[in-house]
Formats: C-alpha cells, sequence, structure tokens
C-alpha cells in the first residue's frame, strides 16, 4: 500500500475541515419536564421517507458526511470508547471529535454500514456511517495502520460515525425492547405496525446484541432550542455492528457481523407457519424471536418492496462486502460478490412478502 502525506491530501484536508467545522453549535436543550414512561408512549419509530429516490451509496447528506472513501485526517484523542471492537476517538478539525472503527477484521466496520444505510433508506433511525480512509496523527503504534514517511499512521478499512440529528431524550441507558412495547397509538406513539415492522427489520438484518446499549431515544430538531418540551420523541438503533450475519448467543463478531455463510442460512421465520421471526435472543439481548403481526409484516414488505436493484447493489458496494470473507474464520471460504449479497437479500425479502400473519 502507497504512504500518503498530508501535502498529498492537503484538498481532502480542507473538505474535511469544512465538512466538521460547518456542524452548526448547538444549545443544550433545558432539562426536560416529561418523565421517560411518557416521551416512550408517544415515541415514533419511524418517518415517512421516499426509498425508491434514497441515494445509498452517498448516505445522509447533513453536516459533517463524508462522502464513500474520503481519506479523513484526524489527530488522536485519548478518550475512551465502550464495546470490543477496534476503535478511536479522533479529532477532525479543531474542534469535532468521531468514533473511527477500523481493521478488515473487524465485521462492524462492514456491517454497520449496510444496517444504518438500510435503516436510513427506509425511514427508521439509526446513527451515520461513513466508510473512509483515516490518516490519524499520534495514534498508538499498537493500534496498527499502515506507518506513513511523516509519522502518521493510516487505517483501510475504517468508518466515522456521526450521530443522527437530535437531542439525547431522559434515557441515558438506552432502551429495551420490551419498552417499545410502551409506546402508545392513542397517545400519539407509532402503531402496531411500525413496532411490528421494526422488530421484523431487525430479524432480517439479525440484530442479535439488543442489549438497552444499542438503542436510544432522543428528541427530533424540532427548531425550539432551549425549550423544555420534546415535541417529537424518536425511538433508534444505535450499534447495529453485529448484524448482516447470524444471531448468536455471544454476540460472536466471526458469526454475527457480515457473514455470507451464516446469513444466507439463516430464516426469517421460525417454522413453516405462523409469524415468529427468527431472532433467538443473545446473553445481552432484550429481542426474542418476535410474534409479529399481519399489518406489521406488510407495512416492512411494502418498504423493502421499493428498493431497486441498483440500491441494493448500492448497499453492498458502500459496505464492502467484498473484503469480508464468506466465513470469517475460514481463510479457504472465499469471498462472496455483490451479486451474492444482493441475492439473498432479495430471497429474504420474498419470505416476508410470502408470509401470511393469522
Amino acid at each position: 500500500m502507497p504512504r500518503v502525506h498530508f501535502s498529498v491530501v492537503a484538498p481532502v484536508v480542507a473538505w474535511a475541515l469544512f465538512a466538521s467545522e460547518g456542524l452548526p453549535a448547538k444549545e443544550s436543550r433545558a432539562p426536560l419536564v416529561e418523565n421517560r414512561a411518557s416521551l416512550i408512549a408517544r415515541a415514533q419509530v419511524w418517518k415517512p421517507t421516499d426509498v425508491a429516490t434514497m441515494d445509498i451509496k452517498m448516505g445522509p447528506a447533513e453536516a459533517g458526511a463524508f462522502p464513500f472513501l474520503a481519506t479523513v485526517p484526524c489527530e488522536y484523542s485519548p478518550t475512551k470508547l465502550s464495546g470490543r471492537s477496534p476503535k478511536f476517538a479522533c479529532k477532525v478539525g479543531a474542534r469535532h471529535e468521531v468514533k473511527v472503527k477500523f481493521g478488515g477484521a473487524n465485521g462492524e466496520v462492514f456491517a454497520e454500514v449496510a444496517a444504518t444505510r438500510l435503516l436510513w433508506a427506509l425511514g427508521f433511525g439509526a446513527d451515520r456511517m461513513y466508510p473512509v480512509r483515516v490518516i490519524c496523527r499520534g495514534c498508538p503504534v499498537e493500534f496498527g495502520g499502515v506507518e506513513q514517511a511523516d509519522g502518521t499512521r493510516l487505517f483501510e478499512p475504517a468508518v466515522i460515525e456521526r450521530k443522527m440529528p437530535g437531542d439525547n431524550g431522559p434515557a441515558p441507558d438506552g432502551w429495551s425492547w420490551q419498552e417499545l412495547e410502551a409506546v402508545d397509538e392513542k397517545a400519539g406513539g407509532a402503531t402496531l405496525a411500525q413496532r411490528d415492522a421494526l422488530k421484523l427489520l431487525a430479524v432480517f438484518i439479525q440484530h442479535t446484541d439488543s442489549k438497552p446499549e444499542q438503542q436510544r431515544l432522543i428528541c427530533l430538531d424540532d427548531g425550539e432550542t432551549g425549550s423544555k418540551a420534546c415535541t417529537q420523541p424518536f425511538m433508534l438503533l444505535q450499534d447495529v455492528g453485529v448484524t448482516f450475519g447470524q444471531a448468536n448467543t455471544f454476540n460472536a463478531n466471526a458469526t454475527g457481523s457480515m457473514s455470507f455463510s451464516a446469513w444466507s442460512r439463516t430464516p426469517i421465520w421460525k417454522g413453516a407457519t405462523k409469524c415468529v421471526g427468527n431472532l433467538p435472543k443473545s446473553f445481552t439481548g432484550t429481542l426474542d424471536n418476535p410474534v409479529i403481526g399481519e399489518a406489521g409484516r406488510e407495512f416492512l414488505a411494502e418498504l423493502l418492496g421499493r428498493l431497486s436493484d441498483s440500491q441494493l447493489q448500492d448497499l453492498f458496494e458502500v459496505s464492502r462486502a467484498r473484503l469480508r470473507l464468506r466465513s470469517p474464520t475460514d481463510p479457504k471460504s472465499g469471498v462472496a460478490s455483490n451479486d451474492d449479497w444482493v441475492g439473498v437479500f432479495k430471497r429474504k425479502r420474498d419470505e416476508i412478502s410470502a408470509r401470511r400473519c393469522d
């Protein structure tokens, strides 16, 4: 791999600084007067989107976004980050600290891009993951990467995370999937069909690590900075790095994260009849083989049906699925093409479309 000097990427440096410094300064929302239970009762989980026009490869075109495979210089920050997958904090520009996940053996680098882009395109909530090349100044040698002539380190593949726009609500520890049942349509919350569709989508992507910290309750931007009211509470999936594999007890990366062999052999439904999603709970999980109603099945089937073959190709292109072995623990398994991944996606989509729920 060629060495990259900061002078070579000067235009990208300028662009990256513009992207990060362009993030608007955000005042803190005043302490909310509404309690957590009330916010969850009227929370949404989905908002309408024109699925067929969503540019999955580009992703959310928001302040702080990065183009596909942009080269992003940053300054290492010693901030401690939770979780077991390889990651570090890095400052892009003078003020903004980002989370960088990295490593070709780290399935989350691939799976979290695919899962978040799919959720976003369909109208469900997720953080933003941007596949990039990161040039880190000051990163410890033990992190690996490729040392450059100027002492920086190049990390590729890598992804940078941006949070979904909105203020954190009073749920610092996230929400469990049991709490999703407390959403009340009569109080203005999401419909049962939308909630069941979200559960079924979690089955589709095999969101095995569903502990409360992997979900988040936020207040969507409403133009009332400093307000004590949360006019738009929204429940989203915060960490979906262990997806596009097969749910397993210990959330193993090799089995649960961007494993073509595992995902391709995992059916959507448990059994040949009825509508019980095939998603056994991991030891940290809070979603266990959910029962799906007909309205929820139909809701998700209709959304998935709007995705074109071109969009599906983009989904696996932007997630760089071709860099991941079919079976990550077997060096002889080879790699699956984008066409292979798209074929499995469409087969699973057909499984949802063909079932009828009593």
